[in-house]
Parts: C-alpha cells; structure tokens; sequence
C-alpha cells in the first residue's frame, strides 16, 4: 500500500500536548491521525461525540465571581425573588 503525506495545521503548544500525550500512550503523532482517521471510516463519521465539555473563558469568570461573592460577608443577599426584582426597579 503506497502513502501520502498529510499536512495539518495547528496550535503549536496543542501540538507539543498532543505529541507527548501519544508518546505516553505508546505512538506518535502520525500513528494517532491514522488511528483516528481508520476509526472515523470503520464508524462512517467522526468516532466520538462533538460537544464542549468545558466551560468557556465568560462563563469560567462567572463562576469565579459567583465564588467570591458567596464567601464575601459584605455582599448584598436576598431572602427572596421578590425583595430582589424590588431592589432592582429601584
């Protein structure tokens, strides 16, 4: 079977994750493409599901400050969602 060469780009610092990832598994970064490529035929379609499975940069920073403010004692809190929405026509 005769091959061909396969350029990709991508990030280099994903690349050198990637590179060190596989070498830890045993394989290179080439032998994972081809894994990857000979599963994705043998399933007819990329071989796993396509999700984000982690929390974006805004929603990360949401989440900080939603810690800080529940272990702040001088922050405003509510005893209900109505003495909220008041303070808010306010």
């Amino acid at each position: 079977m005769s091959t061909v060469n396969l350029t990709v780009r991508l990030d280099a610092e994903v690349k050198q994750q990637a590179e060190e990832l596989f070498d830890r598994l045993g394989m290179s970064l080439s032998t994972a493409t081809n894994v990857f490529i000979r599963q994705a035929l043998e399933y007819g379609g990329l071989p796993f599901k396509v999700r984000s499975s982690r929390p974006n940069k805004t929603t990360l920073a949401a989440m900080e400050e939603a810690r800080a403010l529940a272990h702040d004692p001088n922050a405003k809190r509510y005893t209900s969602v109505k003495e909220l929405m008041e303070d808010l026509n306010k």
